[in-house]
């Protein structure tokens, strides 16, 4: 498993995912060739490759580097926190392995901009899932040795171990690095929410292949979609729900802290809402939604960014219609929308903000919405 098999096997599946992550890749990288997802055969099976071409830029190394230019990007939180975390996890793994800080962490094996790239169009992928649930087959280990800049290491790779501890594993004799350690971040994020393979209707299967050839084996991975009962309402997911007040912060400090916040990796959602505290003051309530691997960070962030004192945090389960990206024709132009599965069988369909804001007018913006949304 590597992280350009898995987005490959994924866009194989569900192709009308291939739009919307094209262009959160494009958002990371610098200019350059265009990323190439290409049809192609794999030990006899037709299979999809996900491919970056190399840039004349160099890729940074430097942990911070990467996570800046995903932090950066302007794509939606959804993206950037998934992307952001499985980075995180790949830093912490190496930090581990090498004994150094994370924020010192260089990247020698993965130092391109496809891991960039894979871990980018992952998080894509997941924010335009929603609610969907995952489940892992036990992952081959490999067996021999693999070239690193610190010589010739046993497989799996110390930070590809690292990242494997606690997840399903199995040996089918079949020798050569068969987890990197981008696909082993992306399955041990997934990992985080796995869950076992349900019953259900077989909606899809994708195969995304290797750039090796492996003797009696396809390398392929294979990303098979499976439609419960539950796809015709809501899916279920963990979050984490963290809540304060403050009394003390200006209007002005506190638009930059919601800006920093939702800024933060892991953060799915930022609300605030103005309320009457104690002595009368008045005070701006904070409601943050996160993903439970991000808890600690997202609460550093809280006591950074604003002057509370103390925060509540609970777990909670939550209902997420079926969601999938796509475009409607719209104010002379083409306008991305979010189309949803209701739980009588209705789909409905909302413009994204950002893609009628160039309207004139609120009369203008509504206009091209309704024409968006029929």
């Amino acid at each position: 498993m590597a992280g350009d098999m898995f987005v490959a096997a994924m866009l194989h599946a569900l192709p009308d995912l291939r739009q919307p992550v094209m262009e959160a890749v494009r958002a990371v990288l610098p200019p350059g060739p265009e990323v190439a997802v290409q049809d192609c055969s794999m030990g006899g099976l037709a299979a999809m490759r996900f491919h970056v071409p190399v840039r004349d830029e160099k890729a940074p190394i430097h942990y911070p580097d990467l996570a800046g230019r995903i932090d950066g990007s302007g794509l939606d939180a959804e993206t950037r926190a998934h992307a952001g975390a499985m980075l995180r996890l790949l830093a912490e793994a190496e930090a581990a392995v090498h004994q150094v800080p994370v924020e010192a962490v260089h990247f020698h094996e993965i130092a391109d901009w496809d891991t960039l790239a894979d871990l980018t169009a992952v998080g894509c992928i997941l924010a335009r899932l929603g609610g969907a649930g995952w489940s892992l087959d036990p992952l081959p280990l490999g067996r021999g040795r693999v070239k690193t800049a610190h010589g010739l290491l046993p497989v799996p790779a110390p930070a590809t171990a690292r990242l494997l501890e606690g997840l399903s594993v199995c040996d089918d004799g079949i020798g050569g690095e068969r987890v990197t350690p981008t696909g082993a971040a992306i399955a041990r994020y997934l990992a985080q929410e796995a869950r076992p393979r349900p019953d259900g209707v077989l909606g899809g299967t994708g195969y995304g292949a290797g750039t090796r050839t492996l003797d009696g084996i396809a390398n392929v991975l294979v990303a098979q979609v499976i439609r419960t009962e539950a796809d015709t309402g809501a899916g279920t997911e963990r979050i984490v729900v963290a809540a304060f007040d403050v009394d003390d912060m200006t209007g002005e400090e506190i638009a930059t802290a919601c800006e920093r916040l939702r800024a933060t990796g892991g953060v799915i959602d930022l609300t605030t809402t103005a309320a009457s505290g104690k002595k009368a003051r008045p005070v701006t309530h904070f409601r943050l939604l996160m993903r439970p691997g991000d808890e600690a960070a997202v609460t550093a962030a809280c006591f950074a960014q604003t002057s509370t004192l103390g925060l509540r945090v609970r777990s909670e389960r939550r209902y997420c219609l079926a969601r999938e990206a796509g475009e409607a024709e719209a104010g002379g132009g083409m306008v991305a929308v979010k189309h949803a599965a209701r739980p009588d069988g209705a789909r409905t369909t909302k413009a994204e903000a950002d893609a009628i804001a160039e309207g004139a007018t609120l009369a203008d913006r509504r206009r091209i919405a309704r024409e968006a949304e029929r």
